[in-house]
Formats: C-alpha cells, sequence, structure tokens
C-alpha cells in the first residue's frame, strides 16, 4: 500500500478521498490549512476514525498559499513515514460573480490557491520522489475547463492554469519514473462546501453595475443542480472511489485523465481528442519519449520492470497476452498496421484514427441530433458509424 498527502482533505472529495484510501489499507495524510483553528472540527473527526476504525489515517497542517508551509508538511511525512509515494492535489476555491468585479488581487489570490499552490508541494515533494524515481502526481482538476459556465469565470481560469501546469510538469517527471493523472469531477452540488463558501467580488461598485444579472447568479447552484437526470446524484463519493481504482492499478496502466461526471457534459469526448492532438504535436516536436515514463518503454520491449513501493508490478506484456497468461520474460510481438505508403494510402490524422480505435468506455462520435455530419476527408476514415 502506498504513503499518501491529500491536499485540502478538511472537506468534500478531499475528505471522502482521504477517508476511502485510508480504508483501502493506504497510509494517508489529510493534510488541511488550519487543523487548529477554523478545520478543528474536522481534523478531530478524521482522528476519531482513525482511531475507531484502527485506520493509518493522520492530520497534518499545511497551507498551499506558503512555500514553507509545504516544505514542513512534507518533511513531517518524510521523518514519520521514509517516503511519500501518492500526491492528491485536490486543495482549492470557488468564486462566484461578475469577472469585472474581480480585483486583479482577487483573480491573483485564486490563482495562488486553486495553480500555484499544486505546484508548491510539487516542489516539496519532487526531490524525494525524483531521488527514489518513482511516485505519483495525482491532480483532482474539473471539467469546467470545458464548459466554461457563465459567473464562475476566474474560477474557470484557475482551473485551467492548474490543469496545464499539471500536463507540463508530467513532460518532465515521468522520465524519472513518476506517473501523472488527471481526474475531472464535473459540477457537485452535495456533499460539499465549495458553493456555500465560495467568495464574492470585492468591487461592489463595478458588481453594483451589473445588478440587473444578479438573479442567474443566484440561482448558479441550482443550475447546476438541475444538469443531472432524475435519481442521478453527483456525489464526492464518486470521485473518491476513481481515484482509490486508479491508485490500484499496476505500474503503468494508470490512465493519464479520467472524467467523472454525472452531467454527461461530454467532456470525455472532448479531452479524449484534445490530449490526442496534444501528444501527436509533441512527437512532431521530437520530444516522444517524454510523453511516458522509462519504465513504460521498458514494459512494451518485453523487459521486466522492478516493483514500485506501494504499487503493484506491471506485467510486461500486452492486454492480449495478460488474458492468455503472457510471460514478462518474453519480448512482446507487436501488432502493426501495415504502412500506409506501401499500401498506397494516405497516412491518416492521429484524430481519425483515435475515432476509430478509441477506447470502447469512450463510445464512438455521433454528430448532434438534427445535424448532419461533415463528410470525411480524404484519407481520414468515416467518422460516424455506419
Amino acid at each position: 500500500m502506498s504513503i499518501v498527502l491529500i491536499t485540502g482533505a478538511s472537506t468534500g472529495i478531499g475528505r471522502s478521498t482521504a477517508e476511502t484510501l485510508a480504508a483501502a489499507g493506504h497510509t494517508v495524510y489529510a493534510t488541511m490549512r488550519d487543523p487548529g483553528g477554523r478545520d478543528a472540527a474536522a481534523a478531530s473527526e478524521l482522528d476519531a476514525l482513525a482511531h475507531s476504525a484502527a485506520r493509518d489515517l493522520r492530520v497534518v497542517e499545511l497551507d498551499v498559499t506558503s512555500q514553507a508551509s509545504a516544505d514542513d508538511a512534507v518533511q513531517r511525512i518524510l521523518a514519520e513515514a521514509g517516503a511519500v509515494d501518492v500526491v492528491v492535489h485536490n486543495a482549492g476555491h470557488l468564486f462566484i460573480g461578475y469577472v469585472e468585479a474581480f480585483t486583479d488581487d482577487d483573480i491573483a489570490h485564486l490563482l495562488d490557491v486553486n495553480a500555484i499552490g499544486a505546484h508548491r508541494v510539487n516542489r516539496a515533494v519532487l526531490p524525494h520522489m525524483r531521488q527514489r524515481r518513482s511516485g505519483t502526481l495525482l491532480y483532482v482538476g474539473s471539467t469546467i475547463l470545458v464548459t466554461t459556465p457563465p459567473f464562475l469565470g476566474p474560477y474557470v481560469a484557475s482551473k485551467a492554469a492548474f490543469d496545464a501546469l499539471a500536463v507540463v510538469t508530467s513532460y518532465e517527471v515521468s522520465q524519472f519514473g513518476i506517473e501523472t493523472s488527471i481526474v475531472m469531477p464535473g459540477a457537485i452540488t452535495k456533499g460539499t462546501q465549495h458553493f456555500a463558501n465560495a467568495s464574492r467580488a470585492t468591487d461592489q461598485r463595478v458588481a453594483g453595475q451589473y445588478s440587473e444579472l444578479d438573479p442567474l447568479v443566484e440561482r448558479t447552484h441550482d443550475a447546476h443542480e438541475r444538469l443531472f437526470a432524475p435519481g442521478t446524484t453527483a456525489d464526492p463519493q464518486d470521485v473518491a472511489d476513481e481515484i482509490r481504482r486508479i491508485l490500484s492499478l499496476p505500474v503503468g496502466d494508470m490512465p493519464f485523465r479520467s472524467v467523472v461526471d454525472a452531467a454527461r457534459a461530454g467532456v470525455d469526448h472532448v479531452m479524449a481528442f484534445s490530449d490526442l492532438t496534444r501528444e501527436a504535436f509533441v512527437r512532431r516536436l521530437g520530444f516522444a519519449e517524454t510523453l511516458e515514463p522509462p519504465f513504460r518503454r521498458r514494459v512494451r520491449r518485453g523487459v521486466a520492470v522492478d516493483r514500485c513501493p506501494g504499487r503493484p508490478p506491471a506485467l510486461a506484456a500486452s492486454r492480449r497476452g495478460r488474458r492468455r497468461g503472457g510471460r514478462p520474460d518474453r519480448p512482446l510481438r507487436r501488432r502493426l498496421r501495415p504502412d500506409p505508403h506501401r499500401r498506397g494510402r494516405p497516412r491518416r490524422s492521429p484524430v481519425a484514427r483515435h475515432v476509430e480505435h478509441r477506447p470502447r468506455h469512450l463510445g464512438r462520435y455521433r454528430p448532434a441530433p438534427g445535424r448532419r455530419p461533415d463528410p470525411p476527408r480524404r484519407g481520414e476514415g468515416a467518422l460516424t458509424d455506419p
């Protein structure tokens, strides 16, 4: 089992994730900004749970807006546990209101919490992970960077920055055996204080000039609740369960991105194309090796991989080979598609290949109801079912 550091673990997704991972047998350090003050009740409840259920769940103070606080928290965990295998970046805050009414200090503060905070924690823990050449950075992002609803402008910008930092950091840390996974929850209106504790714009003069839109802003929470089909709820536990599932996967099998969205906004389709386009561009630049850790490349070549602390070993065989009892010590026989140039066919775009061979859980692309699909360009294949 892994030693896991979770930021923002006093409420919502962070709290559910801490309890779920501790129940699964992990050693969990649930960090929060002020366990001796405003977060005292949450810290006390987690301590009581740890004692009553005999779980290895510990509360640590960590303010993501302070590098010194992040450094102290990581050093305390290393002194007690000897390692940090996983960091779950969850800490965040919500702003609701009119973009113009937020001052530059307002937006800078939100970026400081939601995006730079994760970077501070990374700076504290990555020297240790790089030295061990193993570890996992798991980011709790948001579908909001795709859906971009109104009246949440600064929050949208901060989560977009958070996601971008996660992606570009992954290129570099992957070469030290450190895996990255981004979990993107959809709107969650129950079991969290996200909307209840949301901040408003400080420039009341400008906000007053938008007063005719106030009724729309006031029903932001209700509008998100109406996204769900009858009988469907969006619960932080759904995200916690997905994080538990991801951390239980063998080394090298962890998904780079996972969408947990009860609203079914289609963000999984958008991000599948987005990530594929990004990866294709990185390959064109000649930096393909930054897209995966070296051990994953060794697995593809059929070389056995040492066990990563706290994670089950990966079998050096294809999925098809594993189902047939493939042996890690045998080189893989990669099934290669025929060379399109030798067959006289033009090379298809990466997007077209992805649509035709995308993972089953993503389904197939279909145009919106009432809209005729655009005819495929030559060589790109059909984008719709026959």
